[in-house]
């Protein structure tokens, strides 16, 4: 006996001895993301989204009011207002204006400290990423055991989508995280049904409550909560009418299910106004067909359903996307595919590649085919039909789940095999790494890397506006007292950051000379008129890899290049002849 017991003590120190490494690895790699999102997260002047949201979440709490921005549910804003609450942010209560004049009037036109309250407004979120970084180790190592949790949350810690909009006062990383976190919770309900499935109601009831493109993940995950609770039950004989009654018990756990997630939709709009007050917005789109039934049978809030009236309204709309150089109207069913592979890691994508493979021929890894590869199927194709290529933001929810598949690597047994996995791991942290702290504007080598991704993508892809300040510091250290032109796309305020420019759009062109700032998302989209100032100008900077500096003067052809020739500057093209 006495030997049993050294020998199970033994036993206890080596397991105890073999955490602390994990726990190490794992320490190391959440807080190289969490600096990574900080120190971006103060850099970044607001992106064109985030005023809304910020200025919206303010709203909630000092007035209980539902108006602003109901295009989205509440809970996403009401997380980023746990932060702006100690920004002891002022708002005038008489304000009248628009979501978008919020936003300006409370960061600008209020005394408030708009880097201060910003991030304020984005540590929420961090935190939130950072959560859902653990749920990524948990559920892969459910999976794939300790070696599968690090594969996975390695490629989560680095990359650059998730890290970008992971830093942002936004609502992508929230939404695709709770998605995430409910399919995890569905995976344990295989085993603790009770405990598990009231949770995975909770986590998808605030994936819906946070931003509506979670729905289409609704059906999914209401059959897996069937699934799991078929395998709760499989040692249970079935016997006579069991397999009816263990397919009622499945739909009673999918009932559970959609009832939590409905009571936490609710919920976020009672913890704003408890009285519900509500008068619809003006100019609301009426929707027709099958759109107006699903609506109209939605067991959620007015204001939710109206919400969903005005994305249908958006829907229907054309917008403008840029893929590869070209400008078009419209959308394109390959634009995110298309655009993840210009904007993820290439030693992810081969880690993704072979991780789904692995689930899907493994044995033992089988099993959790639908939970992982399922919502990821869905959720893609359902961003792939909308009318709106405006970013990979719209499919955050590949790199999450994704990253629990390529845990799948770690079932193989070769060593060489590990050995590969190691390698790849080490290359998608070295070009995430590289890119710092330009990670909204990432693309990988294979395209150039973030300084070309502009001739590629646009919008929140490359140029979100981020990067207004990054220009006013150099514009003051390079240009000082230079004549400023400039055509921004963004929410920030020039003047505020010390940036006194002019529109070079408002004036005939012959008056434009000195330095002409341009967005790369305005240089992707820009109509005759711009496209003739920045081809008779000559490109000498670059901010953030968003923002393009150009000279302009107003010379004859051969004074200019001699110009250019002496300044050691290259024309971006020759003026016309």
């Amino acid at each position: 006996m006495w030997q049993a017991a050294r020998a199970g003590e033994g036993l206890r120190r080596l397991r105890t001895h073999r955490r602390w490494p994990f726990a190490l690895v794992v320490v190391v790699l959440l807080a190289e993301m969490a600096v990574a999102m900080v120190t971006t997260a103060v850099r970044q002047t607001p992106t064109i989204d985030e005023p809304v949201y910020v200025g919206t979440a303010v709203v909630y709490v000092q007035q209980h009011s539902l108006r602003y921005n109901p295009e989205h549910p509440p809970l996403g804003k009401l997380l980023i207002a746990s932060g702006t609450a100690f920004a002891d942010a002022h708002l005038d209560r008489a304000f009248t204006g628009d979501q978008t004049e919020l936003g300006r009037h409370l960061l600008y036109e209020s005394g408030n400290d708009p880097w201060r309250l910003m991030l304020w407004g984005r540590l929420p979120v961090i935190v939130l990423t950072l959560l859902f970084g653990l749920v990524v180790l948990a559920f892969a190592r459910d999976l794939a055991g300790p070696a599968g949790g690090l594969v996975a949350l390695g490629l989560y810690a680095f990359s650059p989508d998730i890290i970008a909009h992971g830093s942002l006062a936004t609502l992508d990383v929230p939404t695709a995280g709770f998605l995430l976190t409910s399919v995890w919770l569905l995976w344990r309900a295989r085993e603790r049904p009770r405990l598990c499935l009231p949770l995975a109601g909770g986590a998808l009831g605030a994936a819906v409550a946070t931003k509506m493109s979670a729905l289409p993940a609704v059906p999914v995950l209401l059959l897996l909560a069937v699934l799991s609770v078929c395998h709760a039950r499989r040692t249970h004989r079935p016997g006579p009418g069991g397999r009816v009654r263990l397919l009622m018990l499945g739909v009673a756990a999918a009932a559970v299910v959609s009832l939590v997630a409905i009571a936490v939709v609710w919920a976020s709009y009672l913890a704003v106004d408890p009285h519900l007050r509500w008068a619809g917005p003006e100019n609301l789109p009426v929707t027709h067909g099958l759109r107006a039934r699903v609506v109209d049978l939605l067991p959620f809030p007015e204001p939710y359903r109206d919400g969903m009236r005005l994305q249908f309204g958006f829907e229907n709309m054309t917008w403008s996307g840029f893929l590869f150089g070209r400008h078009y109207h419209g959308s394109l069913w390959y634009y995110l595919p298309t655009a993840l592979l210009i904007k993820t890691p290439l030693g992810m994508l081969a880690l993704w590649l072979t991780g789904a493979v692995a689930t899907v021929t493994v044995p033992r890894l089988r099993s959790a085919a639908p939970y992982v590869l399922a919502p990821t199927v869905v959720l893609l194709a359902a961003a792939m039909t909308g009318s709106r290529d405006l970013g990979v933001r719209y499919a955050l929810f590949m790199p999450m789940f994704l990253a629990v598949a390529a845990a799948g690597v770690a079932a193989f047994r070769r060593r060489s095999a590990h050995l590969a996995s190691a390698a790849l791991i080490l290359f998608v942290a070295v070009s995430s790494l590289r890119t710092y702290p330009y990670y909204l504007p990432y693309s990988n080598e294979a395209f150039g890397g973030p300084a070309r991704t502009h001739l590629r993508l646009h919008d929140s892809n490359v140029d979100w506006g981020q990067d207004l300040g990054r220009l006013a510091a150099r514009l003051r250290q390079r240009y000082p007292d230079e004549k400023i032109w400039l055509v921004y796309k963004g929410s920030g305020i020039p003047s505020f950051y010390g940036i006194d420019a002019s529109d070079p759009q408002r004036v005939p062109p012959g008056e434009v000379h000195g330095l002409l700032a341009v967005s790369d998302s305005s240089i992707a989209k820009a109509d005759d008129r711009l496209a003739k100032l920045i081809n008779t100008s000559v490109r000498i900077d670059e901010v953030g890899h968003s923002i393009t500096i150009y000279r302009r003067a107003t010379r004859v052809h051969g004074a200019l290049d001699a110009q250019w020739t002496q300044r050691g500057e290259v024309p971006h093209s020759r003026p016309p002849t």
